[in-house]
């Protein structure tokens, strides 16, 4: 089977720098946001699907795979997810579409959340995989979460700490790291890993993936309880999907904490993977876009 067939590999120049992307399909625009330590790649099983109804746009994050990445600032400013989700709106823009709807996993989440307070008016629809909101992570954390999401901490470390030791061996600790679920001999599919492994090894995208997680754990913490305090949450229906075989729902409800975070209807529920949800069972992912998209 083809990798991506029907969609475009292009890269844009938007205002703060290039933003490589996929895309393909018509009909309403959806745009989806990739994690860690991956690339836009992880929607190769389900983008084709979706395709079939929608103008499926798949970028890579800032930071990330083959998009702009800042240097380390001391404030990580520019890895805040308000700023990662400022190139999101403009890419869109840039593409003709001033409504969308969102599906976004782990770290794209992250931003997707950020996306749809900061920009309201946009997103039509926001669909979350294998979280819960960074603020609540952080204020609920005990052993549990410290030892099972250890790199929360460790990639927050101070610029280069944590980036030289992945690039003394970038391509082991990409499998350590996403083996902390056993996964079987190919579980990514060549196509995909390649992609992935081409990133690690670009010394400037583990900086962009730290600077991304050293944000999370200071000044996305500050936006978020100011957003918190004024009362702004997500307007938009949310779906909230996350991996049975994973930590999410062991550590947390799901639901009920997003439903804190949301003035919509908030709907979803366990799927039968792990972490990589659209990797792992594709037909349970496509089957709760297409009903809640």
């Amino acid at each position: 089977m083809s990798f991506f067939p029907g969609f475009t590999l292009e890269t844009l120049d938007l205002s703060a720098g290039p933003v490589r992307l996929r895309r393909g399909g018509s009909g309403p625009p959806l745009l989806l946001l990739h994690g860690n330590p991956q690339t836009h790649a992880m929607w190769h099983a389900v983008a084709p699907a979706l395709a079939r109804r929608f103008t499926v746009i798949c970028p890579d994050l800032r930071g990330y795979g083959g998009s702009h990445k800042p240097p380390a600032t001391p404030d990580h400013a520019a890895y805040a997810k308000r700023a990662m989700a400022a190139d999101l709106a403009e890419l869109m823009t840039r593409l003709g579409h001033e409504r969308f709807r969102v599906g976004s996993h782990d770290r794209g989440a992250r931003v997707a959340h950020r996306l749809a307070l900061d920009h309201p008016d946009r997103v039509e629809r926001l669909a979350v995989l294998d979280i819960v909101p960074t603020l609540e992570h952080f204020e609920r954390t005990d052993m549990s979460f410290a030892m099972g999401y250890y790199h929360w901490f460790w990639f927050a470390q101070p610029h280069p700490f944590p980036e030289n030791l992945i690039d003394a061996a970038p391509e082991i600790w990409w499998h350590a790291h996403t083996s902390r679920e056993p996964k079987p001999p190919g579980f990514f599919v060549p196509d995909a890993l390649a992609d992935y492994l081409a990133a690690a090894r670009d010394p400037a995208a583990i900086r962009g993936m730290c600077e991304d997680y050293r944000a999370a754990a200071t000044i996305d913490l500050v936006h978020d309880r100011t957003s918190r305090a004024e009362g702004t949450r997500i307007r938009c229906p949310l779906l909230v999907l996350w991996g049975e075989k994973g930590r999410i729902g062991g550590w947390y409800d799901p639901l009920v904490i997003w439903r804190e975070y949301a003035w919509a209807d908030v709907s979803g529920g366990p799927v039968p993977s792990g972490h990589y949800l659209a990797e792992e069972a594709p037909a349970a992912v496509l089957s709760a876009f297409d009903s809640f998209f």
